[in-house]
């Protein structure tokens, strides 16, 4: 699983949990202190071994070494802080599996209909597909599938 932008955990140590024993959780960030946080917190949960956690950059996340081994990327209020949306999907589409999932959900207060649809362009582009738009609390979302055969450049 990949989770993109994870803070301090809110959405990663129970996916761990999730994942059980052989899963990993690769979280990427551009703040050292948000992953040495997350760090902390995963080994207080005995958690650490499931957890794959990288500092990043704006200008990549760095994700070259999983070709093709994510089947499920949490985006979660994330994108829009990418300064490149179209990028931010083509890397998440080559780290992606085919048929691999990836849960978008934007604040809608940060992130409106306009810029939204321009993100889901991106993602379609990038060659995700809309599986479904579940209704999350003050979020627009998206549940994407990536495309078998998709062609990545």
């Amino acid at each position: 699983m990949l989770e993109p932008g994870p803070g301090m955990g809110f959405f990663t140590l129970p996916l761990a949990r999730l994942v059980g024993p052989t899963g990993r959780i690769i979280a990427i960030d551009l703040q050292p202190k948000m992953i040495a946080n997350l760090k902390r917190r995963a080994a207080k949960e005995n958690l650490l071994e499931r957890l794959d956690a990288r500092v990043t950059s704006a200008d990549t996340m760095g994700l070259g070494d999983i070709e093709n081994k994510v089947d499920f990327t949490l985006a979660f209020a994330v994108v829009h802080e990418f300064p490149d949306a179209a990028k931010f999907f083509h890397e998440a589409a080559h780290a992606c599996k085919p048929g691999a999932l990836l849960l978008l959900a934007e604040p809608s207060g940060h992130v409106k209909d306009k810029d939204f649809a321009a993100e889901l362009k991106s993602a379609s582009a990038a060659g995700f597909s809309v599986q479904d738009r579940p209704s999350i609390p003050r979020s627009q979302a998206a549940l994407l599938t990536k495309q078998t055969g998709s062609v990545i450049l």
